[in-house]
């Protein structure tokens, strides 16, 4: 029996470090499909919101004689946010840098775009332009909505990988830690308001 404990004991090892490998992988895995589930809801929210602006471009152009440098800088940066795309599975910190700078950048000219508008009276009392300036407005709260959730999706991710023995364990089976949306350039700082002259 002697004989036999140390090749027993390896056994015990063996077994050990399998089904901690095993456990450590599997739950990784399912940590990242709600990571990449998380990511396809961003996705979608940004993606509603490009079909909106076309159609809300498409009303803009209508109006006559509509600035046409603020319609022309809401395409570009509507070009310019659908042309980056991202696997949630491979994510750097400054693929998600860029993602959110060209994402931001056709927030800001779609809200010059709504402050433009209100010197089109016309425009204001177009009903399917107002439909469409409801739903960009409740869009964009899905949009923070989904970028907050894939935020929470990737704590726990984050953290499984990044413990120590398991960050040991996730180097070997590539399991990087994943970067969270961060609030825009700018951001913290009061919004500018232009005073307007309504007479």
């Amino acid at each position: 029996m002697k004989k036999f404990l140390p090749w027993i004991i390896i056994g015990i090892i063996v077994i050990g470090l399998y089904s901690w490998g095993k456990n450590f992988n599997n739950m990784a895995v399912r940590l990242d499909e709600s990571v990449k589930e998380a990511w396809g809801n961003v996705q979608t929210s940004y993606q509603r919101r490009n079909d909106l602006i076309g159609n809300l471009v498409n009303t803009v152009k209508s109006a006559a004689n509509f600035e046409k440098s603020t319609l022309e800088a809401v395409i570009n940066a509507r070009a310019k946010a659908t042309s980056i795309s991202i696997d949630p599975a491979n994510v750097a910190p400054e693929q998600l840098a860029q993602y959110n700078k060209v994402q931001g950048g056709l927030s800001g000219a779609l809200k010059s775009l709504l402050v433009t508008v209100e010197r089109y009276p016309e425009l204001k009392a177009n009903q399917n332009f107002l439909k469409l300036q409801d739903e960009l407005t409740s869009t964009e709260n899905t949009i923070q909505t989904a970028r907050m959730r894939f935020n929470k999706a990737i704590k726990p991710y984050n953290i499984h990988v990044r413990q120590f023995p398991g960050n040991i364990l996730a180097g070997i089976l590539n399991f990087d830690e994943k970067p969270n949306f961060e609030s825009e350039v700018g951001a913290d700082k009061p919004v500018e308001v232009e005073e307007m002259d309504f007479n």
